[in-house]
């Protein structure tokens, strides 16, 4: 019998490992397909010609998918389960590639957008099932840590997305012809040749990304990955106070889930600025597209470093909620230092004010940051995680939001005055974490007495 045990526990720690292993690929897929939005903007914003605000809605078609569907999501999940939900999601994103070569043919931008919506919609799919999976896999203590080894899958997919990209669609001449389409001196057929070809470049690298996508979701149908159902948990969430108990049937009864709802939504949106319009700043300092096209990875890069730190230190060294509090100040501080940080300096082969090395150094608190809130928003959450999770990944539209703002004030005034949509962001975070995620009801609940 003790042979038959610990063959058992043998087979389900490596089914675990398996599993967690495959779901660590989809965070890296995740961040492939996520952060070559960095590269995309620009290149959208010169192919289509763009202003900054227009090329922004970018990142609002791809994450205003997550607001959208991510309740029709943890629904679509609930009843089709969890295995059959990944393939279903990964095939939407592989339509949404496919969108890409019509649009590329048209040379039409809302084309491109239906395209990056579709692609949001599978990953709030994907992202609703992977999150909770990973936060529940293991202990609730160090789910920060396990979130921090799915971040750096994440991030480094984010690292060679936007090389990989740009070495695909660019050429070592595309300087030129970036500088002869702003001069104004084409005649408008010769400009609209140019154009065309220079968007076109999309069509093969997107065709290609959508049949790996659709191969990819088959593999997991029918992978060891095992089935998680939430709805085993206790009908309903309660809380046990003394004598006492506080029973809560609505999400809404929740504050902290709520609270940290709202501080996904801005923590991303940090993140996403920092990362995606860091190339146009890049372009105020005189740095073309070629040159510009390594700022993302540094940013993606101090991300990567923010998770190793975080799998190293939390749990043992320290807690989940103090990592969050020195994180979101430093965030804080950081992002002052993007605003009023004003002097030249030459590293990594550029030189640039110093300011966009600030800007790529909020990579580095935001990696932990997300693994922070997560858990500490889905905690003791019952049957409610499913929809609960739902709730966060609808946060995730902070990334469609915040760069519109961003790029309406970079419009009216500078893309630098544009990273004052920072500060109050970075302010909100730290309040959750001191306080915010501590708040378990909105006021002084009736309890029910035990009988």
């Amino acid at each position: 019998m003790t042979n038959v045990t610990q063959t058992k526990k043998a087979s389900d720690k490596r089914t675990r490992i398996i599993a967690i292993g495959i779901v660590a690929s989809m965070f890296f897929i995740f961040g492939f397909v996520s952060w070559i939005n960095a590269i995309l903007i620009p290149y959208f914003k010169i192919a289509m010609e763009l202003t900054n605000f227009q090329s922004y809605f970018v990142a609002f078609a791809f994450y205003i998918a997550y607001f959208v569907m991510a309740i029709p999501s943890g629904l679509f999940l609930k009843r089709v389960g969890f295995k059959r939900g990944i393939m279903y999601g990964f095939m939407m994103l592989a339509l949404g590639a496919f969108i890409f070569v019509p649009a590329a043919y048209t040379r039409v931008y809302p084309i491109f957008l239906l395209g990056l919506f579709a692609i949001g919609t599978g990953l709030a799919i994907l992202q609703t099932a992977a999150n909770p999976y990973i936060t529940v896999v293991g202990p609730i203590e160090s789910a920060a840590q396990r979130m921090s080894i799915m971040g750096i899958c994440n991030k480094g997919a984010g690292i060679i997305a936007p090389l990989i990209f740009a070495a695909v669609i660019l050429k070592s001449t595309d300087s030129e012809m970036f500088a002869l389409i702003d001069s104004g001196t084409l005649t408008e057929t010769a400009k609209n040749v140019m154009l065309d070809e220079l968007i076109r470049r999309v069509m093969v690298p997107y065709a290609v990304l959508g049949l790996f996508l659709a191969l990819m979701g088959i593999g997991i149908r029918y992978s060891i990955l095992p089935e998680i159902d939430f709805d085993k948990e206790d009908d309903t969430a309660i809380e046990s106070t003394g004598s006492n108990r506080i029973q809560r049937n609505r999400l809404i009864d929740f504050p902290y889930l709520i609270l940290g709802a709202i501080a996904i939504f801005l923590h991303v949106g940090t993140q996403v600025i920092a990362i995606d319009t860091i190339i146009n700043y890049a372009d105020t300092m005189g740095m073309d597209l070629i040159e510009a096209k390594f700022f993302p990875s540094y940013t993606l890069t101090m991300t990567i470093i923010g998770y190793i730190m975080g799998i190293i230190l939390i749990p043992k060294f320290v807690s989940q909620k103090n990592a969050l509090i020195f994180c979101t100040i430093l965030g804080l501080l950081l992002s002052f230092g993007v605003i009023f940080a004003d002097w030249q300096v030459t590293l990594f082969g550029h030189q640039a004010n110093v300011s966009i090395f600030f800007l790529a150094s909020i990579g580095l608190p935001n990696a932990l940051i997300y693994a922070g809130i997560w858990p500490l928003s889905i905690h003791n959450l019952g049957r409610f995680t499913n929809t609960g999770s739902s709730l966060l990944i609808m946060g995730l539209a902070g990334n469609a939001i915040l760069p519109l703002i961003y790029g309406a004030i970079a419009d009216e005034h500078s893309l630098r005055a544009g990273y004052w949509v920072l500060i109050p962001c970075f302010v909100y975070l730290v309040w959750f974490a001191v306080h915010g995620h501590t708040i378990n009801y909105w006021r002084k609940p009736e309890t029910i007495k035990q009988s």
